[in-house]
């Protein structure tokens, strides 16, 4: 297992027995949630969309192991799945984890399209403003710090090898 692997399992196991601020993981013993195959376009509408807790779909569990329960966002289009490591996200964290996103793409039905960069583009907009910014995640979804310049709701639309989606994240005063 490669050292990201050995990260990810690691901080799956970790996240999974915590609890995150103003939202708490699924308790021993609960009833688990599964996030949808693909879910509806409304979760990701409007101002922050919400953040999972329940297992994460068979495509994006890669390197996870059993049922860990760790935070993350879906895509308007169930495309793109953000598991947040450093929720909630934050600026200028002095202390604790890392903006740290891991983009999980889901395996496409027909092949993308091979003049297309591989790079995750992510163009973020700061809801109620002209303020936008670019981010690039090179060779793709995958492992990334995503540190935006302000507070508040960011809408992103996200391009890799051909595919788009779009979603919406809080980001806190640190």
């Amino acid at each position: 297992m490669g050292s990201w692997g050995r990260v990810l399992l690691g901080s799956a196991v970790l996240l999974a027995a915590c609890t995150t601020t103003g939202r708490s993981a699924t308790p021993v013993g609960a009833a688990a949630t599964t996030a949808p195959a693909n879910p509806p376009a409304s979760a990701a509408t409007g101002c922050g969309s919400r953040v999972e807790t329940g297992v994460l779909p068979d495509w994006a569990d890669g390197g996870f192991s059993g049922e860990a329960r760790i935070p993350h966002v879906f895509g308007a289009n169930g495309d793109i799945v953000a598991v947040l490591f450093g929720h909630p996200l934050a600026l200028g964290r002095d202390e604790g984890p890392s903006n740290k996103i891991l983009w999980v793409a889901k395996p496409a039905a027909t092949s993308s399209d091979p003049a297309s960069p591989a790079t995750l583009a992510i163009t973020a907009t700061l809801d109620g403003t002209d303020t936008r910014v670019t981010r690039e995640v090179a060779g793709g979804p995958g492992p990334s710090i995503i540190d935006l310049p302000r507070a508040g709701c960011w809408h992103l639309e996200l391009h890799w090898s051909g595919h788009t989606d779009t979603m919406d994240l809080v980001y806190a005063e640190g």
